[in-house]
């Protein structure tokens, strides 16, 4: 009869060490799964899908790692909060990438005026950059290949900051 009773015993003593093993187990997944999704976390929240532009009102919008500034019509003045949207591309270039900066225009007027306007505000955009102690050696000026952009003259109206 001892020698039922040291069975059962063992059968329970290793029941428990397995639960204890298994609870063990699923609190370590637990924390290691939430200690994984922190660190793949991205530093700046996801900017919305949908981005509406005002018609005639000086915008910055940060999408997919892009910074696009919007100006009103005829202007070449940097939105408000144009620093902090720089940020991302300020990290970018300390980490050795360039920034990119690209102007467009919309097909309102005379399309000589739009140019040069759209060059005064990717000017504009470097300089913002420049004032941020980025070197001007890591920014390069770009013209688009379609700098007019058809559609809602609003979103047409902008400057692009990329890394590269």
């Amino acid at each position: 009869m001892s020698n039922q009773n040291d069975e059962h015993q063992g059968f329970v003593l290793a029941l428990l060490v397995a639960l204890v093993l298994f609870v063990l187990l699923f609190v370590f997944s637990i924390v290691f799964t939430r200690i994984g999704h922190k660190a793949s976390a991205p530093a700046v929240a996801a900017a919305p899908v949908a981005v509406v532009i005002a018609d005639d009102a000086a915008q910055v919008v940060v999408q997919d790692g892009v910074v696009k500034f919007y100006f009103a019509s005829g202007k070449a003045d940097v939105a408000d909060g144009g620093s902090q949207a720089l940020a991302v591309i300020v990290e970018g270039v300390k980490a050795g990438k360039t920034a990119v900066v690209s102007g467009f225009h919309d097909t309102t007027g005379s399309q000589q005026v739009n140019e040069e306007l759209s060059k005064q505000r990717a000017i504009a955009v470097r300089d913002a950059l420049l004032a941020l102690g980025v070197q001007e050696s890591s920014v390069e000026l770009r013209k688009p290949e379609n700098t007019a952009v058809a559609g809602n003259p609003a979103e047409a109206r902008r400057v692009e900051v990329t890394l590269q």
